[in-house]
């Protein structure tokens, strides 16, 4: 019998049906495929308005969560996609109702489309005491361990930071001084660097360098301030010594959105290691385990990212545009090429650290034409002719270098990082 966890993918008729799995579990994480707020019984979007639809997104994530002997209570991370942030205040009525004392880390954002015209549209990850070694639980009783400073802003809908196993997930951070509540006074320059200053913030409350940090994520709503905000990355990545000796960078996403709370203008979203692990996991040494970034030849390379970092048993994969890898040209005008190129991108990256694309948990597709969107499940359904990943589509006015669809991916890394105690 295997020793090792493996890619355990579920689905169950309680929700509507989607192209990937309802969620895929691997190790201590279970990865869940975007909701819409569509009946499971009629395949259609529900009756009414934004409460009605943000009401049925948070059932069928309850559904599928409690498919697989879950509770709400173990989700780490909850993501909510609008289409109008004038909605958003309704959404956390409706949150609130789900959610009445804990509250899970969380991202807010408004994009341009939605798959079926809807409103708006939720994941989540959730906990996975039990992990997946095959008949062999884990650690059923590991907990989660919660934290909020007042030296970053604090929300009553969200917690800061949530770590369970060996991840920290921290809350998407607006470009809010905790001060005052307020957007920091200046333009994209001085919100970036109050996003990055609040993420710093949050970890070193719990005693970890931002260098920890594993995969980011940048909501813009002007991709013309991709430049500026890429300036003021670099200043605080690396973070250290070691890391700028070896050029650490996490692995990053760029998304440009319609709009984000309070008027802001940027937003960034960080997964982080966490080498201590929870109890009741034996406390390894702060560098027991290592964060391993890697880049190949295979794949564009990007000067404020690694194309992969894997830290314990996942691997992160940076967002993948279809271009050359050596002229940084579009590949072709034509979607599903440039869908497919993106996916040849993964798998690269992928092959390059020894793993297949059966170990990939999670794929985020982003297209700037969701009337295109049969065509990159074509692709889709083809690389993924077996295993089905969880899935997630979103709709967003442009890419960087003019692409119609970006492309990232989450991996199992069976094998985890070191030390491995064989």
């Amino acid at each position: 019998m295997s020793v090792n966890n493996e890619v355990l993918a579920r689905s169950t008729e309680l929700a509507p049906k989607t192209l990937g799995s309802h969620t895929v579990a691997f190790s201590h994480y279970n990865n869940f495929s975007a909701q819409l707020p569509v009946d499971p019984k009629s395949g259609q979007l529900v009756e009414g308005g934004i409460k009605e639809q943000a009401t049925q997104c948070f059932e069928n994530l309850k559904a599928v969560i409690e498919s697989i002997d879950h509770v709400l209570t173990d989700v780490v991370r909850l993501t909510i996609f609008v289409t109008d942030i004038q909605d958003v205040d309704t959404i956390n009525m409706v949150q609130t109702s789900f959610f009445p004392t804990y509250v899970p880390a969380r991202t807010v954002v408004a994009v341009d489309a939605l798959p079926m015209d809807a409103k708006v549209q939720m994941d989540v990850i959730i906990s996975n005491g039990e992990g997946t070694i095959p008949n062999a639980p884990q650690a059923g009783d590991l907990i989660k361990l919660t934290n909020n400073t007042y030296n970053a802003p604090v929300s009553a809908l969200s917690t800061q930071t949530v770590a369970f196993s060996h991840y920290n997930n921290v809350t998407a951070q607006l470009p809010i001084d905790p001060k005052t509540g307020r957007l920091v006074v200046g333009d994209v320059k001085e919100q970036a660097i109050q996003c990055l200053k609040n993420i710093k913030a949050v970890l070193e409350s719990i005693d970890v360098p931002l260098d920890d940090v594993v995969k980011m994520n940048v909501y813009l709503t002007d991709l013309a301030h991709l430049d500026v905000v890429n300036e003021v990355y670099k200043t605080f990545l690396p973070d250290s010594g070691i890391a700028r000796a070896v050029n650490y960078l996490p692995a990053r996403t760029v998304v440009p959105v319609a709009a984000l709370e309070m008027g802001a203008l940027v937003q960034m979203e960080a997964t982080v290691s966490h080498g201590d692990g929870t109890p009741p996991q034996a406390i390894e040494d702060r560098h027991g385990l290592i964060v391993e970034h890697s880049n190949t030849d295979k794949a564009p390379k990007c000067g404020y990212s690694s194309q992969t970092v894997a830290f314990s048993h996942y691997n992160h994969i940076s967002g993948q545009l279809p271009i050359n890898a050596s002229t940084g040209e579009l590949v072709a005008s034509d979607v599903k090429a440039q869908a497919q190129q993106c996916f040849d991108y993964i798998q690269a990256i992928i092959e390059s650290v020894d793993h297949v694309m059966a170990d990939v948990v999670k794929i985020n597709v982003y297209m700037t034409d969701l009337g295109q969107m049969a065509d990159v499940e074509d692709v889709f359904s083809a690389v993924f002719a077996e295993t089905k990943p969880a899935l997630r589509f979103v709709g967003v006015s442009e890419l960087p270098k003019g692409a119609s669809v970006q492309i990232d991916a989450t991996v199992g890394n069976a094998e985890g990082t070191p030390p491995v105690v064989k």
